[in-house]
């Protein structure tokens, strides 16, 4: 396995990785058609954010994004994992990839907002849930995590 920087010609595996992998809680294709817009990624998203992708034997069993929002803070705006591989240690291979290229960038924070089902995962990373964003689906909120260095 390897874990290399996503070049603009993988913005469609990525995208269709990412629709996969948030089919595997169970949304059903209707909601996730309506999410299509904000889980696709761009070959220019590619070029101007920080995408990250582990391979194995030419084939992309997941990835994750970030980006620097100010002095300090990063945003953790992608991670998706294959569904036939969650739960064997992809999101703890990348997780730790992402940790190890951020702080060398001086990074005090990181900020995501979850997927509710993702929530759990990211706190066994040490991320706390500081807020909640309202989602599309009424009712239903996304956690807004932060994780601060001075813990790792």
């Amino acid at each position: 396995m390897i874990i290399v920087k996503a070049t603009p010609s993988d913005a469609k595996s990525l995208t269709e990785l990412t629709i996969r992998s948030k089919d595997f809680w169970g949304y059903g294709i209707d909601l996730i058609e309506s999410w299509r817009e904000e889980l696709t990624i761009t070959p220019s998203f590619i070029e101007y954010k920080e995408v990250i992708k582990l391979v194995h034997n030419e084939t992309t069993l997941g990835f994750y994004a970030y980006s620097i929002q100010e002095e300090g803070t990063v945003k953790l705006e992608f991670l998706f994992i294959e569904p036939d591989e969650i739960g064997k240690g992809i999101g703890k291979l990348l997780m730790n990839d992402f940790f190890d290229r951020v702080k060398p960038l001086n990074t005090k924070r990181v900020l995501l907002d979850a997927d509710p089902n993702a929530e759990e995962f990211y706190k066994k990373f040490g991320f706390t849930t500081i807020g909640k964003l309202e989602s599309s689906i009424e009712g239903r909120y996304l956690p807004i995590m932060e994780y601060l260095f001075d813990q790792r």
